[in-house]
């Protein structure tokens, strides 16, 4: 059976970019958890295939992975490529890096030549699987690849995902310099997107460029209020807590006290009874009341 290539790239425009925020377990970075919602429900066999391996994977993601290895080793084309999606995101769940990174990339290498944005999309895939799984000169290869696909598919947000990305990897090899040239290319290809801004102020802080780590943490802050307008996402909630606890990490560092109590209490505020909110909390206890004078090297954030 033949399936359009259009099915592959609803499948993959779920939502925002699967890899968000700061790297912490991999799984919320690389999942994507269902195909489009559309007014119909998927009369496409292999839609419906794909929409029930995605709905599996937060009720039994072995059994989803399972299921998509079967389906896998069955099929071809892009029945295959769909196969090594759910695959891929099975392997994520359950913590499989090295299933993920073989499947994500798989999927990408039987995508029909001419669909650069699909490539770069499970491109960006695979090299998030090898960060989570600790592989950064591998995830580097992976996502600078990604990069230049998602550039020859002239996709701008594609290309901020994939710079964002490459600069983790880039930093986790020591190499911050590197990474802040992706950083900006990110946030110039993609002005909106709060994380970059927020993991490029946190990387010119570590350099101790506070003036132009300022700039950034402002921007983010702005991104992320003109993207927040109205009911907000625990995704929104997240990068907003992320953008004030480092924003006050920057006022305290460059002496401006009472700007990091304000932006530390902002936290508290936003999302209390969460980790962002205890770990603000932490921070104005070292920090001091207004009237004590507290070392600004006391507190760190270290979102990237």
């Amino acid at each position: 059976m033949i399936l359009t290539s259009s099915l592959i790239l609803a499948a993959l425009q779920v939502g925002p970019n699967p890899n968000t925020m700061p790297l912490t377990d991999g799984h919320s970075e690389v999942r994507e958890r269902q195909v489009r919602e559309d007014d119909t429900a998927p009369t496409d066999p292999a839609a419906k295939w794909l929409a029930q391996c995605l709905e599996q994977l937060d009720d039994d993601a072995s059994r989803a992975h399972t299921l998509a290895q079967v389906q896998r080793n069955e099929t071809t084309g892009a029945d295959r490529v769909l196969a090594n999606h759910c695959l891929g995101l099975a392997a994520t769940e359950l913590g499989r890096w090295d299933d993920a990174i073989t499947a994500f990339s798989a999927a990408r290498d039987e995508i029909p030549a001419g669909e650069l944005r699909a490539k770069a999309r499970f491109g960006s895939m695979a090299g998030n699987a090898a960060l989570a799984g600790g592989q950064h000169a591998m995830a580097e290869i992976l996502l600078t690849r990604a990069l230049l696909e998602a550039g020859e598919a002239a996709s701008a947000p594609l290309q901020a995902i994939a710079a964002t990305d490459l600069a983790r990897a880039l930093v986790a090899q020591n190499r911050p310099e590197d990474a802040l040239v992706q950083l900006e290319l990110a946030t110039q290809l993609d002005p909106a997107n709060a994380e970059s801004w927020l993991l490029q102020a946190t990387l010119l802080r570590r350099l101790e460029r506070l003036d132009a780590a300022q700039v950034a943490i402002e921007a983010a802050g702005a991104a992320s209020a003109a993207s927040g307008r109205g009911a907000q996402a625990p995704s929104d909630l997240v990068t907003g807590s992320a953008i004030g606890l480092e924003a006050g990490v920057i006022a305290v560092l460059s002496g401006r006290d009472e700007a990091a109590r304000a932006s530390w209490q902002s936290v508290i505020d936003l999302a209390p009874a969460t980790d962002a909110a205890l770990t603000a909390q932490d921070y104005l206890a070292q920090l001091g009341p207004p009237s004590t004078l507290a070392p600004a090297q006391a507190v760190s954030q270290e979102p990237l």
